[in-house]
């Protein structure tokens, strides 16, 4: 099973320490244009999706070969890289139980062909082969497909394999990916395969209450708890906002939010799992979005949020947060969500209060936690038809902080079915410690 169908909370492997030296001092130079801007223009699309995609996901797997010549023409080239090379698995000779990038590859283009593209094959490119990925041989195979897929794991090793490590310059096949792409490619990813599409500050670890506590700092750590980025990003496919994945169900929403303070970004777009962004034209001003699958997309705006380190701590006050599901869409340009047109506005019922919640980043320390725990008590409030504001606190303290929900007098809660709080438009969202 690919590396990106596991856990992915856990810490970083031993193998991480092999790219250490990729640590950059805080106070570098800023971000530094090795590569062109991709996307710049681009006549691709992105199909960006937060991890832990299933299988039987046929509307994702369905829309990237769609976008790569559909089904019977769409030819895909696989990318794991992110997974441990076949001389690290210790189940590498058992294709029931391997997990590395050879398996991985030859996994996920199986499923391409079974959901009915022409032809899927793995791109040999690892830490065990990453000489190939200045192959010209390979670089003919790139420019063969119509569409790439990147599997999850570390992104760290698709900056290794892929970006020449510290020296972050474009590998001959990621060129030639990035080639594809402005002339019409689909790129898709899971996971890590999605992170490393990022611009600059790329994440590449943390948990919500540590970043909340501590900080960012540039580099990858073998502590997954401490929020690390590459502040030269990843590929750079997507420019609009910082990326972060598996927000719901690894409540990471505090994570992003810190990072993006802390780092100048003005809006963030947070993936949840075995759903996708796909992405029309990144990286130009025809950029558009739209949501496909079962869970959703939050978009933090953090143009008018104020800052604080005072009061025994940090805090942001204001940030904006609307959360879009299956078939909505987002125009960056205008930071404007434009909802299905088959959903209809919510009027809230519901005159309970809002449930309290001592987890919102559905902490590892709790094994009462529960994940989505953050959109959760949003969704309970968007029900709600006397409160405009609830509140919810973090599992650790020390300080304990407090997310502060409230609904704008633009506040708009749309439903499919009538009952449930499905997207969510014009809430904001504030941290303070207690």
């Amino acid at each position: 099973m690919p590396t990106s169908h596991r856990a992915a909370r856990t810490a970083l492997t031993a193998s991480t320490v092999l790219v250490l030296a990729l640590t950059v001092a805080p106070a570098a130079t800023a971000h530094p244009a090795a590569h062109p801007a991709a996307g710049h223009g681009s006549a691709g699309s992105l199909v960006l999706v937060g991890g832990g995609l299933k299988d039987d996901n046929d509307q994702v797997y369905g829309e990237i070969i769609d976008r790569a010549g559909g089904k019977g023409h769409a030819r895909i080239g696989v990318l794991t890289a992110a997974s441990v090379p076949e001389s690290q698995d210790p189940n590498a000779g058992d294709p029931d139980t391997c997990s590395n990038s050879a398996c991985n590859g030859a996994y996920y283009a199986d499923l391409f062909t079974r959901h009915g593209a022409a032809d899927a094959e793995w791109i040999p490119v690892d830490l065990d082969h990453i000489a190939e990925a200045d192959s010209d041989r390979v670089v003919a195979q790139v420019n063969s497909m119509s569409g790439f897929f990147f599997g999850g794991g570390d992104q760290n090793r698709y900056v290794t394999s892929l970006l020449h490590g510290s020296a972050h310059t474009d590998s001959k096949v990621l060129a030639a990916i990035r080639a594809k792409l402005a002339q019409g490619a689909v790129v898709a990813g899971s996971s890590a395969g999605a992170q490393i599409a990022a611009g600059p500050d790329m994440i590449t670890g943390g948990d919500s209450y540590e970043a909340l506590r501590d900080g960012s700092t540039p580099g990858y750590f073998d502590d997954a708890s401490r929020l690390g980025y590459l502040p030269q990003g990843g590929f750079g496919f997507l420019h609009s906002g910082l990326l972060d994945t598996h927000t719901g169900t690894s409540g990471r929403e505090g994570r992003s939010l810190r990072l993006a303070a802390d780092t100048g970004h003005q809006r963030i777009y947070a993936l949840e799992e075995n759903t996708a962004l796909v992405v029309e034209h990144p990286g130009s001003p025809d950029e558009s979005m739209r949501v496909i699958g079962p869970q959703g997309l939050a978009v933090f705006d953090l143009r008018h949020t104020h800052v604080s380190r005072r009061h025994g701590g940090w805090s942001l006050t204001g940030a904006a947060y609307d959360y879009l599901t299956d078939g909505d869409r987002y125009e960056p340009r205008r930071w404007r969500v434009r909802p299905a047109s088959d959903k209809k506005r919510l009027h809230p019922q519901d005159r309970t209060p809002v449930p309290a919640n001592n987890d919102v980043f559905h902490s590892l320390a709790d094994d009462a936690g529960v994940p989505y725990s953050f959109l959760g008590t949003a969704r309970a409030l968007a029900r709600s038809a006397e409160q405009r504001e609830a509140t919810a606190t973090t599992f650790e303290s020390g300080p304990r902080f407090t997310v502060t929900f409230h609904k704008d007098r633009h506040f708009t809660p749309l439903t499919n079915d009538g009952t449930t709080a499905d997207t969510l438009i014009g809430m904001t969202v504030s941290i303070t410690p207690m």
